[in-house]
């Protein structure tokens, strides 16, 4: 068995993670303004280079807002948040989304996946057919969680992929992640199986080049998991 390389994680990085702690616990309210950062400096006993250079990041990440010649607040990550902030989010809740998370990114992928489907059934070649099949067929050899999620994954971005659309599949990636955190909690919740069935008969559509049905079973599929009998949050 192989074990990873333990890495300490650095000055930077411990005072955004105390930051992000902060604001997204409610210690720190949106709209409040911190200290200079001398004096954050001083009371987290860092250098000023690494406060500096921590307040830049998280103002990248949607927590902070610079004012030039005011201060710095805390900034409503909500709605100035970027994907890295959901990702801060879900690593302050121990890598679990919240049910407004799960339901936003949910109702977004039946936006996403109904337009790759709409967009590569017309045009979509015996090849690319055979590599979503292999993709599916694998899926149901697996029996591992991490592995399964993972070729789910590769199916529904090489779908995005095939629909020709570039941003698509760009915009997949960016939530892989989360992604991928939402499969392994269902095929912990309802089994592997579930979940291989649910990409096996989307792509029996797709082989028939059944644009109506494929999208009807991606919104009854992903629906479930929202407010069904196979909701992924409670």
């Amino acid at each position: 068995m192989e074990f990873s390389k333990l890495s300490a994680p650095s000055l930077k990085e411990l005072f955004i993670q105390q930051l992000e702690t902060m604001i997204l616990s409610g210690k720190l309210a949106v709209g409040e303004k911190l200290p200079p950062e001398r004096e954050l400096a001083e009371s987290m006993q860092v250098s000023r280079a690494v406060v500096n250079t921590g307040i830049s990041e998280l103002a990248r990440k949607g927590f902070i807002m610079i004012k030039p010649r005011v201060g710095t607040f805390v900034a409503d990550y909500r709605r100035n948040g970027t994907l890295e902030t959901l990702i801060a989010i879900m690593n302050y809740n121990g890598g679990i989304l919240r049910a407004a998370e799960i339901r936003s990114i949910l109702e977004l992928r039946i936006a996403l996946d109904s337009l790759a489907v709409e967009l590569c059934i017309p045009k979509i070649t015996d090849d690319e057919v055979s590599i979503l099949k292999d993709c599916v067929k694998r899926m149901g050899e697996t029996d591992s969680p991490e592995a399964a999620s993972e070729l789910a994954f590769h199916f529904q971005h090489e779908l995005a992929f095939i629909s020709g659309n570039t941003l698509i599949p760009l915009i997949f990636s960016s939530f892989k992640v989360p992604i991928l955190s939402l499969w392994e909690r269902f095929c912990r919740l309802y089994g592997l199986e579930s979940l291989h069935k649910n990409n096996a008969i989307l792509c029996d559509y797709i082989e028939q080049r059944d644009t109506q049905k494929a999208l009807e079973w991606l919104s009854t599929s992903i629906n479930d998991t929202i407010n069904g009998n196979r909701q992924i949050y409670y």
